[in-house]
């Protein structure tokens, strides 16, 4: 079957995704689109003005992808549980969408990682409040201090170094989870960070 003529930039932009996803963003050039499509690469530059523009739209189509997770994650029994569940699974199943979004370094269209980190804390906040009955602030408290953990285990995943089974996560998340609440809750000023450190862990010393 002879290569077809003509590409939109969707199907364009599909394809430079499948390479992102196969083989990391490094590997995403006019050359690698092109020969993915069996063209040459001039149809790549007729569809974009440059590959900058085309990198652009495969970062805008992983974000979709991963927010396809979060609003899974939000719809478990417990949104915040499984919210963190699915960005680790987000994580094994998409390595390299997950480096691109996560372990990549700031660069114009691409935030990284503290970027997707306020991007993911908009889709949850109204959640947290919710369930857990506590105020704005305290939602984005509780959300940071749990993301921070949530996403080192995801990166030791990705990156070889410890591959965390859900159960040790599930393990690590309720730990964590039911220590920010009855922190938040019944440490007066422990939002604000105005409380007296030394006074609590002197009592906590004394069981």
């Amino acid at each position: 079957m002879a290569p077809k003529t003509k590409f939109t930039r969707a199907e364009m932009t599909a394809a430079a995704l499948q390479i992102a996803r196969e083989r990391g963003v490094s590997a995403l050039t006019a050359r690698s689109v092109a020969e993915a499509l069996r063209v040459s690469t001039q149809p790549v530059f007729t569809c974009f003005h440059s590959m900058e523009e085309l990198r652009r739209e495969v970062l805008s189509a992983a974000r979709e992808i991963y927010d396809g997770y979060i609003q899974e994650g939000l719809s478990a029994e417990i949104p915040f549980y499984g919210v963190g569940m699915a960005y680790i699974r987000f994580a094994r199943t998409e390595p390299e969408l997950y480096r691109l979004l996560f372990l990549t370094a700031p660069d114009g269209e691409n935030g990284g990682a503290m970027a997707e980190m306020a991007h993911t804390q908009s889709l949850v906040r109204d959640s947290l409040m919710r369930i857990y009955k506590i105020d704005a602030r305290a939602a984005d408290l509780y959300f940071r201090d749990m993301w921070l953990v949530v996403h080192g285990i995801a990166a030791l995943i990705v990156t070889g170094e410890r591959a965390y089974t859900d159960r040790e996560t599930g393990e690590i998340l309720t730990g964590l989870s039911l220590s920010l609440c009855k922190s938040i809750k019944e440490i007066p000023g422990f939002v604000d960070g105005d409380f007296d450190r030394d006074a609590l862990f002197s009592r906590l010393t004394q069981f």
